[in-house]
């Protein structure tokens, strides 16, 4: 798996926001996998991110 598998993920539910947790839960895939995949997503600003809470927890979603 790997950053298209993201992705399309966030792309098939455009307009909800998830955690890198939630995504990997969602995809059965290792967290570090898809921190990996959200982290080389963000330089492509293909995915809109925000900080949701405390300890850097953010929030994805695929750019409109």
């Amino acid at each position: 798996m790997g950053q298209q598998e993201v992705y399309e993920f966030l792309t098939k539910h455009e307009g909800s926001w998830y955690t890198s947790r939630q995504i990997a839960l969602a995809l059965k895939i290792s967290i570090g996998s898809v921190t990996m995949s959200l982290k080389k997503l963000r330089k492509t600003n293909i995915i809109d991110f925000k900080n949701s809470g405390p300890r850097n927890t953010y929030e994805y979603a695929a750019r409109r």
